[in-house]
């Protein structure tokens, strides 16, 4: 089945909340890529109103996905400010 199965009952037990997690960690990345991609969609149309509305609910999916250790800490911020300023150049 596997190559290096784990062969410890502890090496076993995190073999599987390393599975679980993964689910999890997927998840929030794709919450973190769907917000993004809503937020470009937003900035494509050119709807200033929206995009500031949006920017809060943006700004806390990715301080979530951050405090998870999904991305950065900088990353969050590179993403906001560039946004922020796409917004601004509207």
């Amino acid at each position: 089945m596997f190559a290096n199965m784990a062969n410890t009952k502890s090496a076993i037990k995190r073999v599987r909340r390393i599975a679980k997690q993964t689910e999890v960690n997927k998840s929030r990345r794709a919450r973190f890529k769907k917000a993004l991609k809503h937020m470009n969609l937003i900035l494509e149309k050119k709807n200033k109103n929206d995009a500031l509305s949006y920017l809060p609910k943006l700004n806390s999916e990715l301080m979530k996905i951050t405090k998870t250790g999904i991305i950065k800490k900088r990353n969050a911020s590179r993403n906001i400010s560039r946004i922020t300023k796409k917004i601004n150049n509207l």
